[in-house]
């Protein structure tokens, strides 16, 4: 494994990537809904629907976006475009015109067509001084279905599911050992509360609290890219502007996907949004056929920079991160934006307390942790298109409850310079609350804790820190995989990537490097340490990969070893009257791994990576073809992943599992005794292939897993997509099979392009087969195992990869060189194919796998390999060791400089502040209130707060006349004796300040 480059880590943690929701479940493309958290009465009579959101994009034919190095004026733009092709043939193309609100403003780009097929005339631009990049322009589909839902739903809840086709959407069940997880849901957690309306997310994150200290979102300016919002919806009283991006002549939703969003962040009515009195900036950038282009977005950035936004919210999700202008548009106004949240990176928790999980890409390292925090997406109540509340889940519910958490807490800080989007993402991290039972890459930090990221913000000194904040590997199950097994010598490094934020300024420096200081008396020296960094940090932050390794003089030993990674990050001073002195902020990452003695040969098992795809751009067709509805593969296949009950029944059985993310020739086959090779879809270098013969003979063994490779059904399986009106054609079958057949030749052993699916029973052992080839050829001395399916013909050695006693057979003879005699004597084996009569698979012409592959280039006709990339080479930091005792507890240990929640305490609330008044049936949005609504409970909870004023009030005056009549019987004209009751008048006396 390697960690990831530069520019790939740079992506996968712009900064405004806080919270990470993508849609789960247990199959692809839908998603499983539960009971909601909160008892509720359902409605017999009401509608019931899953809303599914499903986003793809295409190139725009002959428009391209040419990205410039400043902004310039329309005048100047055309000048250097114009300059740029005078020295190309191009002589028909044609500025597009965009009126918009930002035409009368410089900008850093122009869309320009081009009716020529010339991409040489294009890249010519590209060599004008003052033009950044030319990209193709790129037109997104974002389409809204409604169909059944689950009968279990509520009244008027609708499900919000989402997929997309330029990135894997994820069905699977948690990577973690165990499934408990979760959750309190605030202050009222011990309450089930009977109530027809489900508790509103606000409250259940207990933004009343910061209500009732004043706290309403004042001040601070949100902007919503989505589909519009009509001019008179009664929710929203503080819109201070509604803006058009798109072709269409109106600023109101046609969808209502835009009123939620925007009623989940600010709604002032019914069912409240976090920051009600919030400056509210509408961005239509979606049409009613949910239409949108790159440009309009570009557009819609730059004028949200000229309106000096605070916050903006992007609930559009969809294939946006292979979009390089987009991307480098939100790259670059993340140094100006306080917070952006969007959709296709935030992670979200559904309200009958379970959680979706975001299968990560593992084969570089294991990513950085993704999500950062998790919250509420599903059940979660938000305005209706004309007015009322709905109630959804998904992607485009959780984006708007951290905008909309982000508001509200940035409105309560006194020093607002001190917020950027560094310190809100320390403020929320640092904050938030562990799940148990779930790993690091499912919930990154925990759950979002509002009043604890207040009680950080109003605490803050701007810093330097690092997510995660402590490498610990022996902590299961929260930093599983990596906790799953110990490390040892000769084995591969195990990396870990890191996110450095910066809360000093928008860009700084690493100083000198990191540094390596191992603590002596917790065995430390036995760790050897590498790093990859970013030495400039922009915007906010960076990365630091580290490559942990055991020391060879541990070989075999066996014990636990920490020290800590020292770095010192300096920023700029943002105040002149420092005189240029840099600030700077050192931190420390703790690491803590378990080593054991080296295992031997045969107990180590190495999983081929390198030859998997991984997050698929093209069409890869699914290894079981049964499922028709959803043909797409968007699975990389991984040990870890989609593989992770073979890999924890082979760490039970005593096998080490390593993965190789680098070509054969970069390991050494003398330490391993067995070599996985799983549904590849990489071709092979030449040089590989010598290799890996070279390392069979010499005592490595091989076992592949062939899945399936059939031309005529991969010609039958293509599909028609309506949004880019396009047919799509698989780039490969389940696996690469003509590639294998290349690799396995020299052996004699070929795969067929036959396709077999069926039940079969072997070994007293029922089993599955569900889509794959037969062997074609394999050696005379060979032992096959063969069994026939109905109506299917011949299938030889025929099982599922999920058969663990098939497995261990397997190994048995691989690891051992012991037959098992449920193989060897096995009543279906027959005798080894020759290859005559049967046709072996060959590749299909025009498939475009050389877009993906790390192994093929583009060539005239006929693709070919690529050079052979040179191995991973590390270079040992130089350890300073310390004599010194390591910390005992990490994750507590590890806090904000200067912060310590324990001893910053919740103001009082504010007295007599206004009380929301609810809504009555037919009633105008009409404001009766001066000031607008003003934090209180939500309107379903008045009904709740009158009888106890009622209560209240009524025992006030029984109290004061108690107090009269006893008053009357102690005067001293009255015969009896006065009966006193000092006991009732002291426990009843009216409240100083009723409050809620």
């Amino acid at each position: 494994m390697k960690p990831f480059s530069s520019m790939t880590m740079k992506f996968a943690n712009i900064w405004f990537v806080l919270v990470v929701i993508l849609l789960c479940g247990k199959k692809h493309f839908s998603t499983r809904i539960g009971n909601f958290s909160h008892e509720a009465h359902v409605c017999p009579g009401c509608s019931r629907l899953t809303l599914k959101v499903e986003f793809t994009s295409t190139v725009v034919e002959h428009e391209y976006i040419v990205a410039f190095n400043g902004y310039f004026t329309a005048k100047a733009r055309s000048k250097f475009i114009s300059s740029a092709l005078k020295s190309s043939d191009i002589e028909n193309w044609r500025i597009v015109p965009r009126n918009n609100p930002a035409s009368d403003y410089p900008s850093d780009f122009e869309v320009i067509e081009i009716n020529e097929k010339q991409k040489d005339g294009v890249l010519t631009l590209e060599d004008h001084p003052n033009i950044k990049r030319v990209t193709p322009q790129r037109k997104v589909f974002r389409s809204l279905k409604y169909s059944d839902s689950d009968p279990m739903l509520h009244c008027n809840e609708t499900r919000w599911t989402q997929k997309w086709q330029s990135s894997r959407p994820l069905r699977r069940a948690s990577l973690s050992l165990g499934s408990g997880f979760w959750h309190a849901t605030g202050r009222h957690s011990s309450r089930r509360l009977l109530r027809a309306i489900p508790r509103q997310v606000a409250q259940t994150l207990q933004a009343d609290v910061l209500w009732q200290m004043g706290y309403t979102g004042a001040g601070v300016r949100v902007a919503v890219f989505d589909t519009g919002l009509s001019e008179k919806h009664p929710h929203f009283k503080n819109v201070k502007e509604r803006t058009n991006w798109t072709n269409e002549r109106t600023l109101d939703d046609g969808l209502g996907h835009g009123t939620f969003v925007a009623g989940v962040i600010a709604s002032m009515r019914e069912c409240q949004g976090f920051a009600p009195n919030a400056e509210l900036h509408i961005f239509r950038v979606f049409t009613n056929n949910q239409v949108s282009y790159t440009s309009w977005f570009l557009d819609a950035f730059n004028y949200a920079i000229l309106k000096k936004i605070d916050v903006l919210n992007l609930s559009i999700g969809g294939p946006d991160f292979m979009d390089h202008p987009f991307v480098d548009k939100v790259e670059y106004h993340a140094a100006d934006f306080k917070y952006l949240n969007e959709t296709a990176s935030v992670h979200y928790v559904s309200g009958h307390r379970s959680i979706c999980f975001l299968s990560q890409e593992l084969p570089g390292g294991y990513g950085r942790v993704k999500p950062d925090i998790v919250t509420y997406g599903s059940g979660v109540r938000g305005s209706g298109m004309k007015g009322g509340c709905r109630s959804l889940s998904g992607t485009s519910v959780a984006s708007p409850v951290v905008a909309g958490a982000v508001t509200l807490l940035v409105s309560t800080v006194q020093k607002r310079e001190m917020v950027n989007p560094a310190s809100m993402k320390q403020a929320l991290i640092a904050s938030a609350r562990r799940l148990p039972g779930v790993n690091m890459f499912e919930q990154g930090h925990g759950k979002l804790d509002l009043l604890r990221a207040y009680q950080i913000l109003n605490s803050y000194k701007p810093q330097a820190s690092l997510s995660p904040s402590y490498i610990d590997l022996t902590e299961c199950p929260y930093m599983w995989p990596y906790c799953s097994q110990p490390i040892y010598y000769g084995g591969m490094p195990t990396i870990v990537n890191v996110t450095i934020l910066n809360g000093m300024g928008v860009t700084g420096r690493i100083i000198d490097k990191p540094d390596w200081q191992p603590y002596l008396p917790q065995n430390g020296d036995n760790i050897e340490v590498a790093f990859s960094y970013s030495p400039v940090l922009w915007p906010w932050s960076g990365y630091l990969a580290i490559s942990i390794s055991v020391a060879k003089k541990a070989a075999s030993w066996e014990g636990i070893a920490q020290g800590h990674v020292m770095i010192t990050v300096s920023s700029p001073a943002e105040n002149k009257s420092k005189n240029g002195v840099e600030q700077t902020s050192t931190v420390k990452l703790p690491i803590k791994v378990k080593i054991i003695p080296t295992p031997p040969r045969s107990k180590r098992v190495l999983w081929d990576q390198y030859h998997n795809l991984r997050y698929p751009p093209g069409y890869f067709p699914r290894d079981n073809l049964r499922m028709k509805n959803d043909p797409l593969d968007w699975n990389g296949d991984h040990i870890h992943t989609n593989f992770r009950d073979v890999y924890q029944h082979l760490r039970s059985m005593g096998y080490f599992v390593e993965v190789l993310g680098s070509p054969f020739t970069c390991f050494d086959a003398s330490q391993y005794g067995t070599l996985l090779m799983v549904d590849s879809e990489e071709e092979y270098f030449p040089e590989e292939i010598t290799k890996l013969r070279r390392d069979v003979d010499n005592g490595l063994s091989l076992i592949v897993f062939s899945d399936w490779y059939n031309t005529s059904v991969m010609r039958k399986v293509k599909f028609y997509d309506e949004n880019t009106r396009q047919w799509w054609m698989p780039d490969t079958g389940g696996a690469n099979i003509p590639a294998l057949n290349d690799l396995l030749s020299v052996w004699n052993m070929a795969f067929s392009d036959g396709l077999y699916e069926g039940d079969f029973t072997m070994a007293s052992h029922e089993m599955n087969y569900a889509s794959g080839c037969s062997i074609a050829k394999f050696p005379e001395d060979g032992i096959v195992i063969a069994q026939t399916f109905k109506d299917q013909g011949m299938h030889f050695l025929l099982f599922s990869l999920y058969c663990f006693w098939l497995l261990d057979s397997l190994l048995q003879y691989t690891s051992y060189g012991v037959m098992p005699p449920s193989l060897s004597h096995s009543e279906n084996r027959q005798r080894p194919p020759s290859g005559e009569g049967c046709s072996l698979p060959e590749r299909m012409e025009g498939n475009h796998l050389h877009r993906y592959s790390k192994v093929l280039e583009a060539h005239l006709g006929d693709p070919k390999p690529r050079s052979l990339p040179a191995c991973p080479h590390l270079s040992w930091a130089k350890p300073q060791p310390l004599n010194e005792t390591a910390p005992s507890n990490l994750w507590k240990h590890q806090k904000l400089l200067s912060i310590d929640l324990d001893k910053v305490a919740l103001p009082s609330f504010r007295k007599n502040r206004p009380q929301v008044r609810p809504l009555s049936p037919g009633e105008s949005g009409a404001w009766d209130i001066p000031g607008g609504i003003m934090p209180g409970r939500y309107n379903q909870d008045v009904g709740q707060t009158i009888p106890v004023f009622a209560f209240l009030g009524a025992m006030v005056v029984l109290a004061f006349f108690v107090v009269q009549i006893n008053k009357v019987k102690s005067r001293p004209k009255r015969r009896k004796p006065r009966v006193k009751r000092p006991q009732l008048v002291q426990q009843v006396h009216p409240p100083k300040t009723p409050s809620v």
